[in-house]
């Protein structure tokens, strides 16, 4: 009988946070140096500040949550499948979690334009994810994957 695969321990982590990384930077080099042009989004600066916050915190607490309470990379490593805790209402906190920090950070220039960087992330991560780690997921937990896709969003955390 032969034996199964072990999950990756970072997956396509590694890839999906240096783009995350670049593009944030990217972004925000453009803005300071006035070759992105700037469409103001908010009147007060500090509701830009808030969201700002609110949005890194976000992201802190789901990767937090992830990584230390639910020990992802010793549950990937023996092969367990996360259901419960914060993956109970995201299926990729880690993901998410930068996915959020970098929206915050860029909302932080109030740049409308901006948000066109975390619109591409979503969708890279939602790509990368559906022919790799999901692919893996499903080959390795077939039943169990495909019920808690159908009740669990990939990126962004339900609320109940």
């Amino acid at each position: 009988m032969r034996k199964k695969a072990n999950l990756p321990a970072f997956g396509v982590g590694p890839i999906y946070v240096g783009v995350c990384i670049i593009s944030t930077i990217l972004g925000i080099y453009l803005t300071i140096s006035n070759k992105f042009p700037t469409i103001k989004v908010f009147q007060h600066r500090g509701l830009v500040i808030v969201l700002s916050v609110l949005l890194i915190a976000l992201g802190v607490y789901c990767w937090i949550q992830a990584v230390i309470v639910s020990k992802i990379n010793q549950n990937a490593t023996n092969n367990h499948l996360l259901t419960t805790g914060i993956y109970s209402k995201t299926r990729n906190p880690t993901y998410a979690a930068f996915l959020f920090v970098c929206t915050g950070i860029l909302n932080l220039y109030d740049n409308l334009n901006l948000w066109i960087i975390p619109l591409f992330l979503y969708l890279f991560l939602t790509v990368l994810m559906k022919y790799t780690e999901e692919k893996w997921l499903m080959q390795m937990f077939p039943k169990e994957y495909e019920q808690y896709c159908k009740k669990v969003n990939r990126v962004f955390p339900s609320l109940l």
